[in-house]
C-alpha cells in the first residue's frame, strides 16, 4: 500500500466515492507537525490535550489530531475546524465508544477513517468501508516476549520458532495487524487477543470479511491498515 506524507505530498482532492482501494497517510510529528496546531480541534480534544502531563505527548496528540482533520477536511471539502467528529456504538456492548466517524445527522457517513499513533509517528487511513490502523515503534525483545503470551497459540508457536533476534519485528507485524483490525470492527482490544489469527510472517492472514495490508513505516516501526469487504 502506497503511503502518503501529510505535510510532503499535496493535501487530496475530494473523496471519491467508490473509489476502491483506502488512502493511508504518515505524518512525522518531529519534521512536520508544528504545522497542524490545536486551533482546529474541538472542546472534547482540546481538553484531552490538555490532560496530558508530557508536553511532548501533548503536542503529539495536537499534532496526530489537527493532521486527521486537514485531511478529512480536504476529502470533505470542509474547513478542518468545521468537521464534526462522533464515535459510533460498540458492536459489543452498543456504548458510545465503538469506530470514530464523520458526523453526519441521519445520514451514511460518506468516508471511513482511522488514526494510531506511536512515537514520532502518526498512520491515517481512509475507506468507503470501515478501516482500520495501527503503528507501533518495535519493542526490546523483553517486551515482545512477555506481550506475545497474548496472542493466538498458533502466533505464539510461530514466534517461538524464530531465532531471538527476529522476534521483536515478528511480534510487532502481528501486533499492528490484530490492533489494526480490532479497532476496524470497533471492539478494540475488548476482544481478547487471543481470539482472532493473524499471523507472525512476512504475509498477513486476513480474517473472514476483511483484507490486512502492512504498511512501511520506516525504520524501527510496523504498521498495518485493515479494510472491510463483508
Amino acid at each position: 500500500m502506497r503511503l502518503r506524507v501529510l505535510g510532503r505530498d499535496p493535501l487530496p482532492g475530494p473523496w471519491p466515492a467508490g473509489g476502491g482501494s483506502p488512502h493511508a497517510w504518515l505524518l512525522h510529528i518531529a519534521a512536520d507537525g508544528a504545522r497542524y496546531r490545536d486551533d482546529v480541534l474541538d472542546a472534547r480534544e482540546l481538553a484531552r490535550a490538555a490532560a496530558f502531563v508530557r508536553p511532548l505527548h501533548r503536542e503529539r496528540f495536537v499534532a496526530a489530531h489537527a493532521g486527521l482533520r486537514h485531511l478529512l477536511g480536504a476529502y470533505l471539502g470542509l474547513d478542518p475546524a468545521a468537521v464534526g467528529l462522533t464515535r459510533q456504538p460498540c458492536p459489543g456492548c452498543g456504548g458510545p465508544h465503538g469506530r470514530p466517524a464523520v458526523a453526519v445527522a441521519g445520514e451514511v457517513p460518506p468516508l471511513h477513517f482511522n488514526l494510531s499513533h506511536a512515537g514520532d509517528l502518526a498512520l491515517f487511513a481512509f475507506a468507503d468501508a470501515p478501516v482500520g490502523a495501527d503503528v507501533e515503534e518495535v519493542q526490546p525483545p523483553s517486551v515482545a516476549a512477555e506481550v506475545a503470551r497474548v496472542l493466538h497459540p498458533a502466533e505464539i508457536a510461530e514466534l517461538d520458532a524464530l531465532p531471538g533476534a527476529e522476534r521483536p519485528v515478528a511480534f510487532a507485524r502481528c501486533w499492528t495487524r490484530k490492533e489494526a483490525y480490532l479497532k476496524g470492527t470497533g471492539r478494540g482490544l475488548s476482544e481478547n487477543p487471543s481470539v482472532t489469527y493473524v499471523g507472525t510472517g512476512p504475509r498477513p492472514a486476513s480474517p473472514p470479511g476483511w483484507t490486512l495490508c502492512d504498511t512501511d513505516a520506516g525504520p524501527g516501526y510496523a504498521a498495518a491498515v485493515a479494510l472491510s469487504t463483508g
